[in-house]
């Protein structure tokens, strides 16, 4: 694992992505692994880790998360940005071989679903973790209230029994996997306290939401194959909608597990299932 950089534009100027590196070099198709809204590339070590003997695997920090760069004007956190962003991360990734795959949770899956919806699309294989072309918006809604929410913790033990309360349907067991999340999740403050490693910013998009997300027409232009992991207790993705998703468009392949939104890719079986579908 190592961490890098690359820049990426907006109408602001040149910002930093980061994002993190497994595997070695190798022929096959690579593999980008997008984060939810809130999260950020780490988010994916333990599914990194289980590929990187025979795929290469690149985990970046939307702007405004992680690592990354905080964009200047919050107005841009939205899609068109993401797409630019990633992108060049995909030019980054390629390096020749004109394809990836793509594994996306939550926002990272709608990112996927807009790229390969276009033309000439490089993604290869789409995973989607727990997202459609469908969201209510009271789902967004309960989203909202936690992302603008602007807290400072103690230290790492407080952050992490704040995550664990906001990220209970992750379906997260093992203490292990808390403390790696949590670790992985803050910012150092000018005062030394901590805080979430993500912008306050980009939840004043989602403040102004008004109705439901709505983008079958995107989905149904999607042509590669695609996986579809579905939280049996999720709120982003009913059971309608995933249930449609495997009608139309590219017909996904849909499988569930009993958690809510969205399952964390750390428990083997959903590592498995993915790891089988990419190969």
């Amino acid at each position: 694992m190592q961490q890098n950089t690359f820049l990426s534009s907006s109408s602001t100027g040149f910002h930093k992505i980061a994002y993190t590196e497994w595997g070695s070099a190798t022929s096959k198709v690579p593999v980008i692994c997008v984060h939810g809204l809130t999260r950020n590339g780490r988010d994916f070590d333990w599914l990194a880790d289980a590929l990187q003997s025979t795929r290469k695997i690149f985990c970046p920090d939307i702007p405004g998360r992680g690592k990354s760069d905080w964009l200047k004007d919050p107005a841009l956190y939205g899609y068109p940005q993401y797409t630019v962003d990633m992108t060049a991360m995909i030019a980054r990734a390629t390096d020749g071989t004109q394809q990836i795959d793509w594994v996306g949770t939550s926002m990272g899956g709608i990112i996927g679903m807009l790229l390969a919806s276009m033309p000439n699309s490089p993604i290869r294989r789409l995973v989607i973790n727990d997202v459609g072309p469908f969201i209510p918006l009271a789902a967004l809604k309960r989203i909202s209230d936690y992302v603008s929410m602007v807290a400072e913790f103690v230290d790492v033990d407080q952050l992490e029994r704040h995550l664990r309360v906001i990220y209970a349907p992750f379906g997260i067991t093992e203490d292990k996997d808390w403390r790696r999340m949590a670790e992985n999740s803050c910012r150092t403050l000018p005062n030394g306290k901590l805080a979430l490693a993500h912008d306050p910013a980009i939840a004043r998009n989602f403040a102004a939401l008004d109705k439901d997300v709505d983008f079958w027409p995107l989905y149904d232009q999607i042509r590669c194959p695609t996986l579809l992991i579905h939280g049996a207790q999720s709120d982003i993705l009913t059971a309608e909608t995933a249930h449609e998703m495997t009608q139309r468009g590219p017909k996904a392949r849909l499988v569930e597990f009993p958690t809510g939104h969205a399952p964390a890719l750390i428990d083997k079986t959903q590592i498995e299932v993915i790891a089988e579908f990419l190969a």
